[in-house]
């Protein structure tokens, strides 16, 4: 496994790519409400990314993936294709947005309530941006994979939850997957060691009920094969020489930017 331990250089310019993709959910969020479709929302983020961001969205013809951004909506676990279907209140949305800038990307997603969603939908949106914090608090040099994978576990099942299997945080740099796969479930003391400059994503996928998820016909749409709900928050983040610092963070963000 070859993991890229980043220069400054790198890591400055993946500053800036993590900064926009955060400035595109934040600009997204007033748009995100009953009636609207994910394809309009779709428009919206690649005209900002294009033309104010002077940036590029990565997931388009990603592997043929058609759109601009990944909207995921309530048993939708991730990668969901923006469509003409209008959101409706009490919807749970996720929206993942990559953004390369100067050759380098940013990756970030989040969780939108449609209107008034349900007080379980609330608590499952919650906890997984609580999993989300929980492993990124633990994030310095030394910490192992498995450690991460532990602390998100952990949290999730104490609050009845499951973790998705199949998808896992990754490596970013220039490339938008590299190694280290980051599972979001694992054992403790086991993987390998962080170490200053390498640069990557934490993405749990929570869900109500069981873990496991099947692909849809169109070849990316994952979904729970139970239906019920799941929630996705990510940052990109880097090791520092005393822990992180995360390159995505939003205004509603509740956690530092930087480890004390």
């Amino acid at each position: 496994m070859t993991v890229t331990i980043k220069t400054a250089e790198d890591i400055e310019k993946m500053r800036i790519a993590g900064r926009l993709a955060a400035e595109v959910l934040e600009m997204i969020e007033e748009h995100v409400k009953p009636g609207v479709t994910t394809e309009e929302l779709d428009r919206i983020c690649h005209d900002y990314i294009v033309n104010v961001q002077q940036a590029i969205p990565a997931p388009l013809n990603y592997k043929g993936f058609p759109k601009s951004i990944c909207t995921s909506i309530n048993h939708v676990v991730c990668h969901g294709i923006p469509n003409e279907k209008p959101l409706k209140a009490g919807d749970t949305l996720n929206i993942d947005v990559t953004v390369i800038k100067d050759g380098y990307h940013g990756d970030t997603s989040r969780m939108f309530h449609v209107g008034a969603v349900p007080v379980w939908a609330e608590r499952l949106s919650q906890v997984t941006q609580e999993c989300l914090y929980k492993a990124i608090e633990i994030i310095k040099p030394g910490t192992r994979l498995g450690d991460i994978g532990e602390v998100i576990q952990k949290h999730a099942e104490k609050n009845g939850f499951s973790v998705v299997r199949e998808f896992c945080g990754h490596g970013i740099g220039k490339v938008f997957h590299e190694e280290p796969q980051i599972l979001h479930y694992g054992r403790a003391g086991t993987g390998m060691e962080l170490k200053e400059g390498m640069t990557f994503t934490i993405e749990p996928m929570i869900n109500q009920g069981k873990a496991d998820t099947k692909v849809l016909g169109d070849g990316w749409t994952a979904i729970t094969k139970d239906r019920k709900l799941s929630a996705q928050w990510e940052h990109t983040l880097v090791v520092t020489a005393t822990g992180y610092e995360i390159f995505t963070l939003r205004k509603d963000d509740t956690i530092p930017r930087t480890s004390a």
